[in-house]
C-alpha cells in the first residue's frame, strides 16, 4: 500500500516531519508508512473533517525521546553534583536523562543562600557532614541514604515539569501512594511534603531536580537546619519536621534502594522508550566531573561572599524569602554593595536585581521595565 503525499517536510530544528495527505482517509496508509520510522510518534487530531478538504491536513510525527538513566554509587554531594552539571552541559541533543543519586549527612542550600542563615555550619563540619551549594535556586534541604535525589536533564524541546513529575508519581502509585503537586515546588502526600523541586535553564538543556524523603533522620534534619519562622508561620507548623513525611511512615517496606527500579519503569512507561544505563564509574573519571567537582566544593564558592553577611533587609514573599544586605556610600548617596540572599526559584533573577542596584542612587529607586514580580519586590523592599 502506497501513500499518496502532497508535501513531506522535514523541519530540522523542531524536530518534526510533516506528512500531508490529499484524502483524510488516507489516515491508514500514513500509519502503514511508520512502519519505516520506528523512531518516530505520529500525533493525529482528535476529530478529522467528516468530507475531504480541497487543501490538505497536517499529521505531526514527532521524534521519540533518546531515554538514559544514571545511577550513582557514590556519596560523595560533590562528585554528585558534578556529573549532573557535566549532563546538563554535555548530553546529546533530543535526550531525556534521569539521574538517581543520594547524599551523606549533607545540607544542601540553594544558588543565591545564606549558609550561614540556612544550617549550623560549624555543628554540621565538625560531625563530619557537608554543605553543597546546587546550581538552582530554592531552599535548604537536608540528606541522608534514607532520601533518594532524582534529577531530569532534557533537551529544551523535550524539558516538561508536569511530565517529569509524573514519573515520580507514577512510580509511588506502584506502593499505594496518591500524591500531589502542591505549593511552588513540592510534592506532597497526606497534606505533608516528601519532596521540593528546584529548576535551572542551560545551553541546549534545562534541569529539573528533587529530594524524596523515604526514612530520613528527622532528628539530624532538625539539629541542622535553620528555619525561618515566618516561612513556619506562612505554612501553619511549628517546625520543619511536622512540615515534611517519611513515606515510610506510610509505606514501611519503601526504602531508598527499592524505589529505583519501580522510577525506572515509570520513566521508560511515561516517556514511551526504553531506557540505556550509562556508567557511572565512566563518568566520573572525565576531567570536567573532576574539574566541576573541585570548583563546587571550594571554601570560596560555598562561603566565600557570605562570611561578611550582614542583613539589613529582611521580608517573605509569595515568590520566596529575602535578605539584603547593603553597602551605602552617605556622602554620595549611592548603593556601593549589594549581596541578595534567597530561596526564590529564579536564581537569575537575583542576581539582575544585584545588578541592577549596584550603584544606584539611594535618593530614588532605580528604573526598571522588566515587569519582573520578583525584582519589582526587592527594589520596593529597599526604598519603600
Amino acid at each position: 500500500m502506497s501513500c499518496t503525499m502532497a508535501q513531506k517536510k522535514l523541519q530540522r530544528n523542531e524536530k518534526m516531519f510533516y506528512l500531508c495527505t490529499l484524502k483524510h482517509k488516507a489516515l491508514q496508509r500514513v500509519k502503514v508508512f511508520l512502519w519505516y520510522c520506528t523512531d518516530f510518534q505520529l500525533q493525529i487530531p482528535e476529530r478529522l473533517p467528516t468530507k475531504p478538504a480541497k487543501t490538505a491536513g497536517f499529521f505531526i510525527i514527532k521524534p521519540m525521546s533518546r531515554l538514559q538513566v544514571v545511577i550513582s554509587n557514590q556519596y560523595n554531594p560533590f562528585l554528585n553534583r558534578a556529573v549532573e552539571q557535566y549532563l546538563t552541559d554535555h548530553q546529546e541533543e533530543g535526550t531525556v536523562t534521569m539521574y538517581l543519586w543520594k547524599n551523606q549527612q549533607t545540607v544542601v542550600i540553594g544558588y543565591n543562600q545564606n549558609p550561614y542563615s540556612e544550617c549550623n555550619v560549624r555543628l554540621l563540619l565538625d560531625e563530619g557532614g557537608h554543605l553543597m551549594r546546587r546550581g538552582t535556586g530554592g531552599g535548604a534541604v537536608y540528606h541522608d541514604l534514607g532520601n533518594i535525589n532524582f534529577s531530569f536533564i532534557a533537551d529544551k524541546s523535550l524539558y516538561d515539569v508536569r511530565k517529569q513529575l509524573s514519573v515520580i508519581q507514577d512510580a509511588l502509585l506502584a506502593y499505594g501512594l496518591q500524591t500531589e503537586i502542591s505549593g511552588r515546588n513540592d510534592l506532597t502526600y497526606d497534606g505533608r511534603k516528601f519532596s521540593g523541586n528546584a529548576f535551572a535553564k542551560g545551553k541546549n538543556n534545562n534541569l529539573h531536580h528533587g529530594t524524596l524523603l523515604i526514612k530520613t533522620d528527622a532528628t539530624m534534619m532538625q539539629r541542622y537546619l535553620i528555619v525561618d519562622k515566618a516561612k513556619l508561620m506562612k505554612n501553619g507548623v511549628k517546625s520543619v519536621t511536622s512540615r515534611v513525611i517519611n513515606l515510610s511512615e506510610a509505606v514501611p517496606e519503601l526504602t531508598s534502594e527499592n524505589i529505583k527500579q519501580p522510577l525506572i519503569h515509570s520513566f521508560e512507561k511515561v516517556y514511551g522508550n526504553k531506557a540505556i544505563i550509562l556508567d557511572f564509574d565512566t563518568l566520573i573519571k572525565k576531567p570536567e566531573v573532576r574539574a566541576i567537582e573541585a570548583e563546587i566544593s571550594s571554601h570560596d564558592f560555598l562561603f566565600g561572599r557570605w562570611e561578611q553577611f550582614k542583613t539589613t533587609k529582611k521580608a517573605r514573599f509569595a515568590w520566596g524569602g529575602v535578605e539584603i544586605a547593603l553597602q551605602i556610600d552617605e556622602a554620595n548617596a549611592k548603593i556601593n554593595g549589594i549581596q541578595i540572599a534567597s530561596d526564590c526559584l529564579e536564581p537569575d533573577t537575583i542576581q539582575l536585581a544585584e545588578q541592577l542596584l549596584k550603584g544606584a542612587s539611594t535618593k530614588s529607586a532605580p528604573n526598571d521595565d522588566s515587569g519582573n514580580e520578583i525584582i519589582h519586590d526587592i527594589i520596593h523592599l529597599i526604598y519603600g
